[in-house]
């Protein structure tokens, strides 16, 4: 294992424990690995950010922000509530959930759809 290797490990292993532990920010977080990567010399300063146009880191940045908005809004929490009263009962929830992702998947990509409703389904496993 080369030391360029050894170094992006050791800077995603302390990003990982870094969101785990979750006591700071994610994108504070992700900006201290970058920086990390670019003072060490394993990615030249000039080529840094060329990864931040591919689509796919678009995509995950805009279902990032687009979640936090629908959460913000309160939209999540309404759809978490709708969940609730359909019982307790995993399967029930988890086929309620995945009719929801089916009816926002005729609108938009199917991965995009399971990401933005991903929050209602993690705070009703929390409420119950």
């Amino acid at each position: 294992m080369t030391i360029e290797q050894r170094i992006v490990f050791a800077v995603l292993l302390l990003a990982l424990v870094m969101f785990i532990a979750a006591r700071w920010r994610y994108d504070i977080v992700s900006l201290l690995a970058l920086l990390a990567i670019a003072v060490t010399g394993v990615v030249p300063v000039e080529q840094l950010f060329d990864g931040f146009g591919h689509p796919a880191v678009v995509t995950v940045a805009a279902v990032l922000v687009v979640s936090r908005g629908l959460l913000n809004s309160g939209l999540v929490g309404g759809i978490a509530s709708w969940l609730g009263k359909l019982g307790d009962s995993p399967t029930v929830l988890i086929l309620a959930l995945t009719a929801l992702v089916a009816v926002c998947s005729a609108f938009m990509n199917n991965v995009g759809a399971l990401a933005l409703l991903m929050p209602a389904a993690i705070s009703r496993c929390y409420r119950a």
